[in-house]
């Protein structure tokens, strides 16, 4: 019967958005405008630096806009309102920019350089580099606002900004692949080997990073 109920409701939200569905298309459209935005300070930083540095600090950059299915499903976990007013000021991830750097020094480097752009207001930080959480998942995770200009106005929009290494968004994606895709539930064994190999990823980091340093 829960189950039945719980279907209900999230076809309730589904419906609800719909309803409103110009106000939440232009919503994504200004999250899709935010990306860009994020995306090119990132590519004129790795452009800028690669002629101090005489290489190119990020390796690659993906975007993402969080899917209408997750939305709906983020909305009913938390039992908020269906409504772009409420998605806007209560879910700070709809847009994302993974950076992919190639060394730990340089994802602190290029977060410094972003953050330090006058039009770039920083919500939230959580480093999960210097603290890495139990599953022993690594990157830096930023939540800022970029101003957008439309045609009558501007206006700033909330953006999720993660900065790892190769290594880190290997791990993270082998990671989720093994325990989300195939849906199962890890022994604690397994649970401790994925934690070593994100810790011989790190150490992996730190070396490659000191050798091309010395030389």
């Amino acid at each position: 019967m829960s189950d039945k109920i719980d279907i209900v409701k999230f076809e309730s939200i589904k419906s609800r958005l719909q309803e409103a569905a110009q106000p939440y298309r232009e919503l994504m459209s200004c999250y899709k405008c935010a990306m860009m935005e994020v995306e090119t300070k990132f590519r004129v930083l790795d452009e800028e630096l690669s002629l101090e540095y005489d290489r190119n600090p990020i390796e690659s950059i993906k975007t993402r806009l969080k899917s209408h299915e997750s939305i709906i499903d983020k909305l009913y976990t938390r039992n908020i309102q269906p409504i772009p007013e409420n998605i806007e000021s209560q879910i700070y991830d709809i847009a994302g920019v993974r950076v992919i750097c190639t060394f730990p020094s340089d994802i602190y480097m290029l977060s410094k350089a972003f953050l330090g752009q006058d039009d770039v207001k920083l919500v939230e930080i959580k480093d999960y580099i210097k603290n890495p959480k139990p599953s022993g998942y690594r990157s830096l995770h930023l939540i800022v606002e970029v101003p957008i200009f439309l045609h009558d106005e501007k206006k700033f929009v909330k953006v999720e900004v993660q900065l790892r290494t190769m290594s880190m968004d290997w791990w993270a994606s082998q990671e989720h692949k093994i325990k989300y895709k195939k849906n199962v539930s890890l022994s604690p064994e397994a649970e401790n080997e994925l934690r070593q190999c994100a810790e011989i990823a790190a150490e992996l980091d730190l070396k490659m990073e000191k050798i091309a340093k010395n030389i």
